[in-house]
């Protein structure tokens, strides 16, 4: 497929851009490239091709669930300007309606 510039300064104008006659040429030849690409693309053969999430075929390595930290909620609590039975206590920040 190939574009004139005729065509280009259309495209331009609808989407309100400002293109120099300098630029339609080299706009003209790029998005000729590109079009000749995706043509390319388009006739490849792919029918035998199984679609991938990912494209290298590797695995996530996991790591061993331990605990790395002994329960510190005494020490965190005297950071909390309110705490009630271990829990902080924040200001209500939802509307009753009312």
């Amino acid at each position: 497929m190939s574009l004139t510039s005729a065509e280009v300064q259309k495209i331009a104008h609808l989407a309100r851009l400002s293109v120099s006659d300098s630029e339609v040429t080299a706009l003209t030849q790029d998005l000729d490239n590109i079009l000749n690409l995706v043509n390319r693309m388009n006739e490849t053969e792919i029918s035998q091709v199984n679609p991938l999430a990912h494209p290298l075929e590797t695995s996530q390595p996991l790591r061993v669930d331990i605990v790395t930290e002994e329960g510190q909620r005494e020490l965190f609590m005297k950071n909390a300007p309110q705490n009630m039975m271990g829990l902080f206590i924040v200001p209500q920040v939802l509307e009753t309606g009312e």
